[in-house]
Parts: C-alpha cells; structure tokens; sequence
C-alpha cells in the first residue's frame, strides 16, 4: 500500500515530466500554463487510491490518471469563456490571457491528450475504461448545460440541483474511481461499488464548496467569500432559504438577491443574515453529511479487507473537513 504522500509525488512527478508542447505555440502554450497552475489533484489520486486499493499495479494507473487530470482542466477552460471567469487559482483564465478561440481549442486539444494518456495502460483493460470516460464526459457536458439554464429558470428545484452537480462534479470524481479500480483488477461489482462511494462523496464534495463559499473563514479559504451570493447562483443554500422562507424572511431574501453587484458587501451580508435565521448552515452540513453517510454504506460493499480500505477512508474524510 502506498501512502497518499507518496502517491500526490508520483502525480506531481509525471505531469512534471510532460513537455505539453508543439506547433503551432499558441495552441499548446495555454495547456502548459493551465497544467502548471496546479490545483486539488483530486482526480487523479482518486484513480490511483482506486488501483492501489486492489493491489493494482500503480504504474499502469499513473497515464490513465493524469489523462483524467487534463480532462478536468480542459472541462475549466471551457466552463470559464461560459461563466465569463477572468481569474481561476489567483491568475487569468485562458480566454481573457489570450482569447476564447485559443481556449477553446486548447480544450479540445486537451480533450484529444486526455484520451492519449488514457491508452497508455495495460491493454487488456482499455475496453473496460474508456466507457467509463466516454459516459463521464458525456454526463459532465449535460451538468453544465442545466447549470447554464438554472440561470434563467425559476423553478429550479433541490432535486434538479443535486441532479446537476451529480453530473457536472460528481460523476468525474466516481468516474476516477472506477477507472483506478478496473486497472487495479476490481471485480465489475467492486467497481460499481466504489463508484458509487464517489457519486456520493462528490456529492457532499460540491455541497461542502458551496457551504465555504458562504460561511468559510476568508483567509482559510484563499479568496473572498459570497461571489455565490453576489451572482444569484442556485446553490442548495439559496434553494433552502427560499424553500423556507416566509413573509419578512422571503421579503428580505428577494430584496438582497436583487441588489446589484455593486452593493456587493450589503447584498452578502443581507443574505447570510436570512440564512443565518434560517437555519441554512447546518441544514447544509446535514446534507452534506447524508451524502458523505451514503457513501460509506457503498464503500461497505467492497469485499475486501478492512485495513485496505484505510486510505481512502481517511482521504474522504480529509475532504469533508477541509477549509478550502
């Protein structure tokens, strides 16, 4: 068994190692600088966990993972030109260092990498996983179009939400595991298991970033707080408040919400004083914790042994308990 140490180098390690470049410049140039800028990792040490969980051979795990690594990040350069994002990790987002057309080929070049490192594994295992990253990416592209319609639709329920980020954040993070696990040689029902430990686990993941965005402290978190609030995004604790809400609280919510922009420090303190009446903190970390349950009860099905399972107990638990 490897450590989660040891693992993160062997990450850092390869992607280190990739050159990333090519003619013409401009199109690789953005790919080099946007795996340069690192980031969680999150992916990637998912997969490897996954094969080392079942005594896998992490050599044939490393590609594959840094293939979905670079898929990640391509998925970032395309969601930023849609959300208008000028920052992302404390610097500018490809599109606004050099323009949406670059980015956007960029990303599909990073795409096309994601699948050469995808292949660069045990052969008799390829049938197996590129399913698993065809679905995903598949399932990450419908996420995003129902966050970009939540924009313009008032009837935006909890159930959509959790549907939505099931999709765009979720499924990556199951898919990761998944792919480490069948190159590990998992039995299609551990697999399926395991995934299912990381629909959860991204689950309460994504709920545990919109709780930070909110209520984290801003020096642990690394960057302003409310940017959800100032923007109106329907995340599970504006679509609770106003779930809840009645009379003056509802009056209250409406008003803030449609302050402008400009108002931004009386618009995040007016909502976080309703969710705080409200209750919406804690009814947050309850969800949260729901998922994060559900997710042990999955992980409970692997038939494995117990101390195996360690590792990525205590990386899942890291997660839920992070500051940033």
């Amino acid at each position: 068994m490897f450590t989660i140490k040891e693992l993160q180098n062997k990450i850092d390690l390869t992607l280190s190692a990739q050159k990333f470049e090519g003619n013409p410049p401009l199109l690789y140039e953005p790919i080099k600088y946007t795996l340069s800028q690192g980031g969680k990792r999150l992916r990637p040490l998912l997969t490897l966990l996954a094969c080392d969980l079942f005594d896998g051979n992490i050599e044939n795990a490393v590609y594959p993972a840094i293939g979905l690594e670079i898929f990640h990040n391509f998925t970032l350069l395309h969601d930023d030109i849609m959300d208008k994002a000028p920052i992302r990790r404390g610097k500018e987002t490809v599109y606004k260092k050099w323009n949406t057309n670059i980015a956007i080929l960029s990303g599909d070049t990073m795409f096309a990498l994601a699948y050469e490192f995808m292949l660069n594994t045990d052969n008799k295992v390829i049938p197996q996983i590129l399913p698993v990253l065809n679905q995903t990416a598949r399932e990450v592209c419908e996420g995003q179009q129902f966050d970009m319609d939540f924009e313009t639709q008032d009837n935006v329920s909890i159930a959509d939400y959790i549907e939505m980020i099931r999709l765009k954040t979720a499924v990556l993070l199951g898919g990761s595991l998944k792919i480490g696990a069948l190159i590990g040689g998992a039995t299609p029902e551990n697999a399926d298991y395991l995934y299912n430990f990381g629909i959860n686990i991204g689950l309460a993941f994504q709920l545990k970033d919109d709780l930070l965005d909110v209520f984290s402290d801003v020096e642990k978190f690394g960057k302003m707080t409310g940017g959800d609030i100032l923007t109106n995004k329907k995340t599970f604790l504006y679509l609770k408040a106003y779930e809840l809400a009645k009379n003056e609280e509802l009056q209250n919510l409406n008003y803030y919400f449609n302050l402008p922009e400009s108002e931004g420090t009386q618009k995040i303190n007016g909502v976080k004083s309703v969710y705080n009446t409200l209750n919406i903190e804690q009814l947050t970390v309850d969800e949260m914790k729901n998922y994060y349950d559900l997710a042990l009860l999955e992980f409970d099905k692997i038939n494995i042994s117990e101390d195996k399972k360690q590792n990525l107990l205590d990386f899942a638990k890291l997660l839920m308990d992070r500051e940033s």
